[in-house]
C-alpha cells in the first residue's frame, strides 16, 4: 500500500511538471506572437485603407484578453484619433498612396473635436489631389460628417443615411427609488449641476434644460457648419426638416433618398465599391476575389512611418475619461496611475508639459491628486499648457488649472464647475418590510453613516459642508488660473456647462486650437525653435498583450464584410443603453466620494460599453429591485 501511494505521488508529481512545463511554453508563444509588430515590408502600393470598424476616441484602452476570452462577441475597436489623422496627412505626401479608403461600415462615431480634426486631415489629402473614396452600409451623424470630406461616397443598395442631430433622453429613477422607498440623499453646490438630478426627479430641471440647449444648440450649429463647407450639395435642412417627406419622395428607398439629397455620390454594393477602387489604386496581385485591391492598413502605415524625435521632449499627458481614484486606464482616467507618470516625469528633462484632456470630470480627490502632480512642473518653472478636446468639464476643469494657457476648440464643452456627492439610504425600505435599527451611540456620528437604517442630521451637514468646502476651492483654483476673483468665477459657475465660444468669451480658455497649436506654443514658451523638440507622450505604448489582442481582434480587413444597416446600428445603440443604465446604477450605489462630474455633457465615445456589462452592477440593481440574479 506505501508502495502504490508513493507511486501515485510521483505521477501527481509528474502531472504537475508536465502541466507547467506546457503552460511555460504557452506564454513563450505567446510572448513571440505578442513581439510580431506590423513593419515597413507590408506598405504595398495602392490604397490606404482606413477600416474604422468600430470608434474614434482621445485615448484608446487596453484590450483585456480575459474579457475578450470570455466574450461571445469580438469586441468594438478604439482608434486614436491622432493616429487617424496622421496616417492621412502622411498619405497625402506619399507617392505610393493613390487613393485612401474609408470603410465606415462598422463606424460607430467619435467626438465631434475629433471628427472634425479627421476632416481635416481628408481635406489635405484631397489638397494633395489624391482621391478618398467611403463606403458603408449606413451612415448615421458622425460618419455621414466624416464622409463629407471624401470627394466620392458610396452606399449600399440595401443601406440607408439618416441625420438625428445631438442630444437626446437622459433617464430619470426619481419615481422609481420613491416607489421603492429608496432614498437618494443628495449633497450639491450648484444650480445647473444636474448630475444628481436623475435619481430626484422625472426629468430635467428649468435649468438644465437650459443648459442642455446650449451645449447641444452649439454642437448642433457646428456639425451643420462642418458638412455644408466640406458638402455643399448636402440638402441637410430637407433631410433633418421633414425626414418623412424626404424618403416617401424616394418611395421608401433609404439609398436613393440619401443621394437625392446629396449625402453620397454612388450606389453599389462593396464588390462594386471595390472594382472602382481597383481602377485608381490596382489590383490585388495576391488576392483575385471580384472587389479587392492593393491595400496598407492603418497598422502597417503607422509602423512604417514612426513618429521622429529630434531635439528635446515636451511632455504630453492625457486626461482621457472619467477621472477615478486608483490606477485605472489608460481611456479611464485613474488618479493614482496619471500623477504617477507626471511624478516620475518630473524627473526627466523635459522642457514643458502639454495636458491633453478629454474628459467629463469625476472624483474631486483624485483631480487634485493630477492637479497637484501638474502644479509640481509649474513650480519648478516648466511650462504648462492645456489642450481641451472635446469635452473638458468639472474635474477636467480642475486639472487643467496649473496651465498658464488653455487651448480648446469651438465645439469643445467645458466648464461645469460645481460639487455634488449621493449617498442612497434603505430605511425607509427596510421599514416597510419590518427592518428597523436600534443600539447604542456614545456620539451623534457613532454608526455613520449609516445607509441601512438612515443618516443622522450631523453626518448629512458635515457632507454637505465639506461639498460647499470643496465648491470653495473649486472657485479658488479657477479664479487664480485665470486671474478673477472667486466672485467674478461664480458668475459663469455654478455647475453651467458651456461651448468653446461661449467659454472663451468668459476668459475660461485663451485662444481656440487643437493639440499641435498648443505643442507649439509650449516649444515657443520653452524658448525652442521648430526642429528642435518632440512630443513624448506619457504612458503611451500598450503592453505586448493588450496588442495581441488587438491584433486578433482587427481581423482581416480587405475581407470583412462590416456590415450594419440602420437596424443593426440601431441594436448597438440599444446596447449601449443597457450599460448606460448600468453606470447610473453603479454611480448611485457605487462607494465613491464628492464628484465634480458632467451629466450633460455629450458622452466620450467608448467601445467599451458594447462589451459584456459588469455583472457587479448588474448584482446591484438586482438587489436593489428586489430580484435575483439569473
Amino acid at each position: 500500500m506505501e508502495f502504490a501511494r508513493k507511486v501515485w505521488k510521483l505521477l501527481v508529481a509528474l502531472k504537475d511538471g508536465l502541466a507547467l512545463l506546457f503552460l511555460l511554453l504557452f506564454f513563450v508563444a505567446l510572448y513571440g506572437l505578442m513581439s510580431v509588430r506590423p513593419g515597413p515590408g507590408q506598405v504595398r502600393e495602392g490604397a490606404l485603407l482606413l477600416d474604422l470598424g468600430g470608434v474614434i476616441v482621445e485615448e484608446p484602452a487596453i484590450a483585456d484578453p480575459l474579457s475578450m476570452l470570455l466574450s461571445a462577441e469580438t469586441p468594438l475597436r478604439e482608434f486614436r484619433a491622432r493616429d487617424v489623422a496622421r496616417a492621412l496627412r502622411l498619405a497625402a505626401k506619399d507617392d505610393r498612396i493613390k487613393v485612401v479608403v474609408l470603410d465606415l461600415s462598422g463606424f460607430l462615431g467619435g467626438g465631434l473635436v475629433h471628427i472634425q480634426e479627421v476632416g481635416e486631415a481628408i481635406d489635405e489629402v484631397r489638397a494633395a489631389e489624391k482621391p478618398v473614396l467611403a463606403f458603408a452600409t449606413a451612415y448615421v451623424d458622425d460618419s455621414v460628417m466624416l464622409a463629407a470630406h471624401a470627394s466620392e461616397v458610396w452606399i449600399d443598395p440595401m443601406g440607408g443615411a439618416f441625420v438625428t442631430g445631438p442630444g437626446g433622453n437622459h433617464l430619470y429613477y426619481g419615481p422609481l427609488l420613491k416607489k421603492l422607498n429608496v432614498t437618494a440623499n443628495i449633497y450639491r453646490v450648484g444650480t445647473f449641476k444636474n448630475a444628481v438630478e436623475p435619481y430626484i426627479l422625472d426629468g430635467p430641471s428649468p435649468a438644465s434644460q437650459e443648459a442642455y440647449e446650449l451645449v447641444y444648440g452649439s454642437m448642433w450649429q457646428a456639425w451643420k457648419d462642418d458638412v455644408a463647407q466640406a458638402r455643399p450639395k448636402a440638402d441637410i435642412e430637407r433631410i433633418t426638416g421633414d425626414p418623412v417627406a424626404w424618403v416617401e419622395e424616394a418611395n421608401g428607398d433609404l439609398p436613393m433618398a440619401a443621394k437625392n439629397a446629396g449625402l453620397v455620390d454612388r450606389i453599389g454594393n462593396r464588390t462594386d465599391f471595390g472594382i472602382r477602387v481597383s481602377e485608381i489604386a490596382g489590383e490585388d496581385s495576391r488576392d483575385k476575389t471580384p472587389g479587392s485591391y492593393a491595400f496598407t492598413d492603418l497598422a502597417s502605415w503607422l509602423a512604417a512611418n514612426m513618429e521622429k524625435q529630434p531635439g528635446k521632449a515636451i511632455g504630453v499627458i492625457t486626461i482621457a475619461g472619467e477621472i477615478v481614484d486608483g490606477s485605472a486606464g489608460p481611456g479611464t482616467a485613474g488618479g493614482d496611475r496619471i500623477a504617477g507618470l507626471l511624478d516620475d516625469a518630473l524627473e526627466s528633462e523635459l522642457s514643458a508639459l502639454v495636458v491633453r484632456v478629454d474628459s467629463p470630470g469625476g472624483s474631486i480627490f483624485a483631480s487634485e491628486q493630477i492637479r497637484g502632480a501638474i502644479e509640481r512642473f509649474a513650480e519648478q518653472d516648466i511650462p504648462v499648457v492645456v489642450s481641451m478636446a472635446n469635452v473638458a468639464a468639472s474635474g477636467g476643469v480642475w486639472v487643467s488649472t496649473p496651465a498658464s494657457q488653455i487651448f480648446a476648440e469651438p465645439g469643445t464643452v467645458t466648464g461645469s464647475i460645481g460639487v455634488f456627492a449621493i449617498l442612497p439610504t434603505f430605511d425607509k425600505a427596510l421599514a416597510e418590510l419590518g427592518v428597523t435599527g436600534g443600539g447604542v451611540k456614545t456620539t451623534p456620528l457613532s454608526g455613520q453613516p449609516d445607509l441601512l437604517t438612515g443618516l443622522a442630521p450631523e453626518i448629512s451637514a458635515i457632507i454637505q459642508a465639506n461639498v460647499e468646502n470643496s465648491y470653495r476651492k473649486f472657485l479658488r483654483l479657477v479664479g487664480k488660473s485665470r486671474g478673477m476673483t472667486v466672485e467674478q468665477v461664480e458668475v459663469f459657475a455654478e455647475g453651467r456647462p458651456w461651448d468653446g465660444g461661449s467659454a472663451r468669451e468668459l476668459g475660461l480658455i485663451d485662444q481656440f486650437g487643437g493639440l499641435d497649436d498648443a505643442l507649439a506654443f509650449a516649444a515657443k514658451a520653452a524658448e525652442l525653435e521648430d526642429g528642435d523638440w518632440h512630443a513624448s507622450y506619457l504612458g503611451q505604448g500598450g503592453d505586448g498583450l493588450g496588442m495581441l489582442v488587438e491584433r486578433l481582434s482587427s481581423g482581416d480587413v480587405a475581407s470583412r464584410s462590416g456590415a450594419n444597416d440602420i437596424v443593426g446600428i440601431a441594436a448597438q445603440y440599444q446596447r449601449t443603453l443597457s450599460a448606460r443604465v448600468m453606470a447610473d446604477a453603479e454611480r448611485l450605489l457605487s462607494p465613491r466620494g464628492a464628484q465634480a462630474y458632467c451629466l450633460e455633457c455629450p458622452p466620450l465615445p467608448s467601445a467599451r460599453p458594447q462589451q459584456a456589462m459588469d455583472r457587479s452592477g448588474l448584482a446591484r440593481l438586482a438587489r436593489l429591485l428586489g430580484i435575483a440574479e439569473r
